[in-house]
């Protein structure tokens, strides 16, 4: 079985993680709500995983990525998955590049999400991705690792949202399990979000 080299991620490879990510989420049912628009979507979709990771993810040192950089697992530690007014702003021009007029449609969903966010202490899995070419080898696996086996040394939870109905089992492998459905507004998709115990 082959090993696949997993560490922290750093700031020179965001762009090779954010384009990777782009083609990792075209599909994604809430991207494709939020960027309607096929052609441009994968190119947008680069531009908003670089806002998370240049604004806030790498930041916090837990986001992590392969070799190849073909992946990435962007996590906010305890009491910090949300992010700031500060953090928005400052990659506010980000954030316009990837969605233009549709930023009212993407605060609508983000505030969907948010209500609904735990408040007992976690780590939060916020992004998770892996570039079509490279799926089906592991990497996402070996990129959720680090901060599981953490959450279990610590004794602390994890949660996130899927948003993909089919990843649901993928990740009650890892010992997530489905706490609710959040329906996104005007005939938006469904997001289930996940909650992990630590395991013993």
């Amino acid at each position: 079985m082959t090993t696949i080299d997993v560490h922290v991620a750093t700031r020179s490879e965001a762009p090779a993680m954010a384009a990777a990510l782009g083609r990792a989420f075209f599909d994604d049912p809430v991207m494709s709500y939020l960027l309607r628009d096929d052609t441009s979507r994968t190119g947008r979709l680069e531009k908003m995983f670089s806002a998370f990771l240049y604004g806030h993810y790498l930041k916090g040192g837990a986001t992590f990525t392969d070799a190849a950089n073909a992946g990435a697992s962007m996590w906010a530690a305890p009491g910090h998955a949300i992010l700031s007014p500060l953090e928005i702003i400052g990659q506010g021009h980000r954030m316009l590049g990837a969605f233009g007029v549709a930023v009212p449609r993407a605060l609508r969903a983000l505030s969907a999400v948010e209500k609904v966010h735990p408040k007992e202490p976690h780590w939060y899995l916020g992004v998770l991705g892996t570039d079509p070419s490279a799926q089906g080898k592991g990497i996402g696996g070996a990129l959720l690792q680090p901060i599981l086996d953490r959450c279990d040394a610590e004794g602390l939870p994890a949660y996130l949202e899927s948003s993909k109905v089919r990843n649901v089992p993928y990740y009650e492998r890892f010992g997530f399990r489905v706490t609710g459905e959040i329906h996104m507004a005007h005939g938006g998709p469904t997001v289930w979000p996940m909650w992990r115990d630590p395991q013993g």
